[in-house]
């Protein structure tokens, strides 16, 4: 999953600011250390902010994402899915669509970007407008991602115990 993904890619730059340096390297001032953790931290809260808020998103861009195409067979064209983690679950949604009618006196109003998208939000994708006509959401906790955000907290605080204990003259 993308989310995971990116998570990683944000530990990996992190992991790369404290191994940048030479082993032998000494550290000239606190400012120094302390900038060095700013940015170790960064990396490290945009890792968990990425696990813990799952991306808003229309419902054309879900029907555009690799999560529909993954399928096999594929699924049918009026069943839209969408996976994301929430903290420590994996989240799936599966939307039930209605073809709205191009002669319908329905009053077209296309929806935002939304985690959850409710029945009635409307959007149009293929040059077809859609209705949302039910909505399924499936939960399912993943231990090992309740783990992943509390060494995340974790590394979060020996970064900040550090800096504290530079600033300290």
């Amino acid at each position: 999953m993308l989310q995971i993904q990116d998570a990683r890619n944000h530990v990996n730059q992190a992991l790369q600011l404290l191994s940048s340096r030479d082993d032998s390297y000494h550290f000239k001032t606190g400012a120094e250390v302390n900038k060095l953790m700013d940015a170790v931290m960064l990396q490290l809260t945009r890792a968990r902010n990425r696990l813990t808020t799952p991306a808003s998103l229309t419902l054309p861009e879900v029907a555009s994402s690799s999560l529909t195409r993954m399928f096999t067979p594929p699924l049918p064209g009026d069943i839209l899915v969408n996976f994301y983690i929430n903290l420590s679950k994996l989240c799936l949604i599966v939307y039930q669509l209605h073809v709205l009618q191009p002669n319908s006196n329905k009053n077209f109003k296309p929806g935002g970007s939304s985690v959850l998208h409710n029945p009635g939000t409307m959007f149009e994708f293929n040059n077809l407008k859609f209705e949302v006509s039910h909505v399924h959401k499936v939960e399912c906790v993943v231990p090992w991602l309740n783990d992943t955000l509390v060494f995340f907290t974790i590394s979060l605080q020996l970064c900040q115990q550090l800096k504290d204990k530079v600033g300290v003259p």
